[in-house]
């Protein structure tokens, strides 16, 4: 039980690494900037989150055999 609350522990920080590496991508960008960068951000943002929820979905199983 204590490895699988790690676990989610770890794929939380995950999911925030991911928001925030977002924030950092688009933050202070020219108009013009930020529409060439937010596109790919948003795409390795849903990229990662989509990851991490499949993680988590496995995980769930299991904690609760």
């Amino acid at each position: 039980m204590a490895a699988t609350n790690e676990a989610e522990e770890l794929l939380l920080i995950e999911e925030a690494d991911a928001w925030f590496e977002y924030l950092e991508a688009t933050r202070s960008q020219s108009e013009v900037r930020y529409q060439e960068v937010e596109p790919w951000a948003w795409a390795r943002l849903s990229q990662r989150l989509r990851a991490v929820r499949a993680r988590m979905a496995r995980l769930r199983p299991a904690a609760a055999a």
